[in-house]
């Protein structure tokens, strides 16, 4: 299985400096970038590959550049081809979307074909998010809180243009729009390697522990942007469409995340039947969701996440004597009901 990384980001964010910057260092590895250039959506001129006669083109470090302008499925299908054939090789592949792109979409192809399925493992969504026109972009686009929404990792570029309480407000509103992607800073292209591939931060058949940040998402969520008055309770519902404002800076998203969590275990069928009604109905609005469930009877963690309508399963870690038995999920969509997932959830319990 070959590992991808997403990499997304708004017009200007600073990927492809980013992607340069990876392609010419001098890192032992064979990737390959492919520059996904989705049809009526290629304005973004940012390119890598400056010789468009040519599909495929290699670095002098081993890394190998192509530019996809129509079905990605069959340029990912190419290139293990390709490489199975030993015409070509590399060992992990990284696809820049367009600035204007729903990386929703791209990750999806990851699971509805089954020849990429079979190649290709999908490591992680990382969005390069501009710190000096992230604000008014989040306002103004609902592209830039869908690939904050979708993202496993963050890359804050241009800080430096910032002042230390801009940035402190921004990185609060990016933790609210998705509260399980750490956020680290990549100024000028500069971020470790080990910031942006390997991060083992989307895999459906993960059979490890969830990332540690993600346990600390109800505590980022209640403590990570100032709330008003009435966000105190559990319950609270987020209905982000409304006028009203959920945090002092005066800046409403659509696009928001959510925290259910119960130390009572799940009745299976009835969470299956819940869990597949959502997904029917509310699918297009979540972009990810993700979790770690208690399940009657189980002695095995059930760890679940889903992007859109396509959701998996898999069986974790065993409990330990000493855990504390409880199922801890996170949902980030637009204007998803919170109402309604959390009461739905609370009648599938036993």
């Amino acid at each position: 299985m070959i590992p991808t990384t997403i990499l997304t980001g708004f017009l200007g964010a600073g990927k492809t400096t980013l992607l340069n910057r990876i392609l010419q260092e001098d890192h032992g590895m064979r990737i390959a970038v492919i520059e996904n250039e989705f049809g009526e959506e290629n304005i973004d001129n940012e390119i890598l590959v400056r010789d468009t006669g040519e599909q495929i083109v290699e670095m002098n470090n081993g890394c190998i550049c192509c530019t996809v302008r129509g079905d990605l499925i069959v340029a990912l299908s190419n290139l293990a081809q390709k490489r199975d054939a030993g015409e070509i090789q590399f060992d992990r592949v990284v696809i820049e979307t367009t600035g204007l792109a729903n990386p929703g979409p791209v990750a999806q192809t990851f699971f509805v074909d089954e020849e990429v399925g079979a190649n290709y493992m999908l490591d992680a969504v990382v969005t390069v998010v501009d710190a000096r026109h992230a604000m008014d972009q989040l306002d103004q686009h609902e592209e830039a809180q869908r690939q904050v929404g979708f993202a496993d990792k963050i890359l804050l570029s241009k800080t430096d243009l910032v002042s230390d309480e801009e940035l402190a407000t921004l990185t609060a509103r990016l933790a609210r729009i998705n509260p399980r992607a750490p956020i680290s800073k990549s100024d000028f292209g500069r971020a470790p390697i080990a910031e942006v591939l390997d991060l083992k931060g989307f895999n459906l058949n993960d059979k490890l522990e969830l990332d540690p940040d993600f346990l600390l998402t109800d505590q980022v969520h209640e403590d990570g942007h100032v709330h008003d008055e009435h966000c105190g309770h559990d319950h609270h519902h987020h209905d982000h469409g409304h006028d009203h404002d959920h945090h002092h800076s005066h800046h409403t998203d659509d696009i928001a995340a959510f925290v259910f969590k119960s130390t009572r275990p799940f009745d299976t069928a009835k969470l299956d039947e819940f869990l597949g009604g959502l997904v029917n109905v509310y699918g297009p609005r979540m972009l990810r969701y993700k979790g770690v469930l208690f399940m009657q009877d189980a002695d095995r963690k059930v760890v679940f996440q889903g992007v859109h309508q396509i959701m998996g399963s898999d069986l974790g870690a065993k409990w330990g004597e000493n855990d504390v038995r409880g199922s801890k999920m996170v949902f980030i969509g637009k204007n998803l009901p919170k109402d309604i997932f959390i009461s739905g959830l609370e009648q599938c319990l036993v």
